[in-house]
């Protein structure tokens, strides 16, 4: 059989063309693979793909917590907060001596319970306190038509004290000493009568981290203000007729409170 040179020449050069060809155009002609590549991928659109193997997990951060500061439109538009925040400083734990009051928890307490400046026309000087037992706040008269106002628990019905009198003495986490009357009304409490010298101070005292003790004439009416460990009792009437603060509150009013202070119960 006859071998054709003449046609695998032909083969041959027409091969060395096209390989010619494909050297000199190869940036035409030769796909580029590299971005079937899944690395070369994830690396060119790193900002927006997340593969947990190839990125680090990113630090634990905390669970949003829900803020009530601004409960309404009104509120978020103006930036107003619904509680005031210093509150919680007012009313936060509080060393004293040595003795720790705890926290109130204010988010179970009537706002308008807290201790805050108001205006406050009274003719009674600077310096006096003036128990509004209808409205169950405390007011301690301020220069300019001011007043430091407290919320405050009352006595029950048949156990509440008005009038005019003085704070005669100031005392500090006062030890409590029930009346010989209360004692007959309630025989559980003898072992602390005046016999017995009284219930030491301390948090579970009745009359608090402080006591102001109210005098008419000379004499002591047997009512106090003083703070309590029941902050529950606070805008009640509950007791047997003394005004009953938060030891916060109390605390507060002792400081600011001169010698022989006037007080009106009204």
């Amino acid at each position: 059989m006859d071998f054709d040179f003449q046609r695998v020449r032909k083969g041959i050069a027409l091969f060395a063309s096209l390989v010619c060809a494909s050297a000199l155009s190869g940036c035409i002609l030769v796909q580029d693979t590299s971005r079937m590549n899944i690395e070369v991928f994830q690396d060119e659109v790193a900002p927006v793909w997340y593969e947990p193997a190839r990125v680090q997990p990113a630090p634990v951060q905390p669970v949003p917590q829900r803020r009530e500061l601004y409960q309404t439109q009104f509120h978020q538009t103006y930036g107003l907060p619904v509680s005031n925040p210093m509150h919680r400083i007012m009313y936060g734990e509080l060393r004293d001596e040595d003795r720790t009051l705890p926290a109130l928890p204010l988010t179970r307490i009537d706002s308008s319970l807290l201790r805050q400046e108001v205006a406050y026309q009274t003719a009674e000087k600077p310096g006096t306190i003036v128990v509004d037992t209808k409205a169950r706040y405390l007011y301690l008269v301020q220069p300019d038509g001011k007043a430091m106002r407290y919320g405050v628990g009352l006595g029950r019905d048949g156990f509440a004290w008005s009038g005019r009198g003085i704070i005669q003495w100031k005392q500090k986490w006062p030890r409590w000493t029930p009346s010989g009357e209360m004692v007959e009304r309630q025989p559980n409490l003898r072992p602390f009568g005046a016999e017995q010298g009284g219930l030491e101070a301390g948090l579970n005292n009745p009359l608090g981290a402080r006591a102001l003790y109210i005098f008419q004439d000379g004499k002591d009416t047997l009512y106090r203000v003083h703070g309590t460990p029941d902050w529950q009792s606070v805008g009640k009437s509950t007791s047997s007729g003394c005004v009953r603060m938060f030891n916060q509150d109390v605390i507060d009013l002792y400081d600011r409170v001169g010698d022989k202070a006037p007080i009106v119960v009204i």
